[in-house]
């Protein structure tokens, strides 16, 4: 007979669900760290967010005597990328572990992403108004000052100018149409990403990394992630549908690609999806 005190522990879905389920109260530190249970399943994201935590100690520590925002905006680049000596992880970019918040903290290397949920961390630990860029291609962060915005790459801890910001965005202008009468300002492109779509894109660009790898049981494993941060998104359904097809499990298959395809009445793929259905039927009838 069960006690009234037994108690389950959640399934590493379960915990993330219920850690993205409220956007008010979404920790993307702790979500984003829970990423990495799939691969590590013996993770202790308790242990990834206490050696975050000693490491704002460390930081907090120099910041005893420096009140300005400005000085201590230095004071944590200076710690965290040349100190501890974060960057990115030029010789390897494309490893899986560069999304792993546990992987990153002990190598020091990862990716923009990865590398601005630490420091944004460190940095709203000790004050600063810091948030999270989406910037198309490339992830960043950006602090509020008293004289205005600096705009930061995590990747390698340089600050950037307006210039450096309009350079790097001329390639996805252009491949998207967006010049002359369809240009718009780069401030537009500097909007406060929230916790949800930080960690909706940590899983894409994992996503991205396993499907390049035809590596279907670990992708199937991060769109069941994006699908319980994302619900609506029904691209996910039919990824991860296409990638159960893969897998030879035709049944998973056919329920994923029936949810994109019944939910999607305009999507310019729904035809050849709808096909691709059909036969996955077949082969189980």
């Amino acid at each position: 007979m069960s006690s009234v005190f037994d108690f389950t522990a959640p399934t590493p879905l379960g915990y993330f669900s219920a850690l993205v389920r409220d956007d008010d109260s979404l920790p993307l530190l702790e979500a984003a760290a829970a990423i990495a249970q799939d691969e590590y399943p013996d993770l202790d994201v308790q242990q990834v967010l206490g050696d975050v935590d000693q490491l704002l100690a460390r930081a907090r520590r120099r910041c005893v005597d420096v009140t300005d925002p400005l000085q201590r905006l230095r004071v944590l680049n200076q710690f965290f990328f040349r100190d501890i000596g974060f960057g990115g992880n030029v010789n390897n970019y494309y490893d899986p572990d560069n999304s792993f918040l546990n992987v990153v903290l002990r190598t020091r290397r990862g990716i923009p992403i990865t590398l601005a949920v630490l420091w944004l961390e460190l940095a709203q630990g000790l004050g600063l108004k810091a948030r999270g860029v989406s910037f198309p291609g490339h992830f960043m962060v950006k602090v509020n000052l008293p004289d205005g915005q600096a705009v930061i790459d995590p990747f390698t801890g340089l600050s950037l100018s307006r210039e450096d910001l309009s350079e790097r965005l001329e390639p996805y202008k252009r491949r998207h149409g967006l010049v002359d009468d369809f240009d718009v300002p780069v401030g537009l492109y500097l909007q406060a990403a929230t916790p949800r779509e930080i960690v909706v894109r940590m899983l894409r660009n994992l996503k991205e990394v396993h499907r390049t790898q035809e590596d279907w049981l670990r992708l199937i494993s991060v769109l069941d992630r994006l699908i319980i941060v994302l619900p609506d998104a029904w691209t996910e359904y039919r990824d991860r549908g296409l990638a159960w097809a893969e897998m030879g499990d035709n049944r998973l298959a056919v329920a994923d690609l029936d949810i994109y395809v019944t939910q999607t009445d305009d999507a310019l793929d729904r035809d050849a999806i709808g096909q691709r259905l059909q036969e996955l039927r077949r082969a189980l009838s």
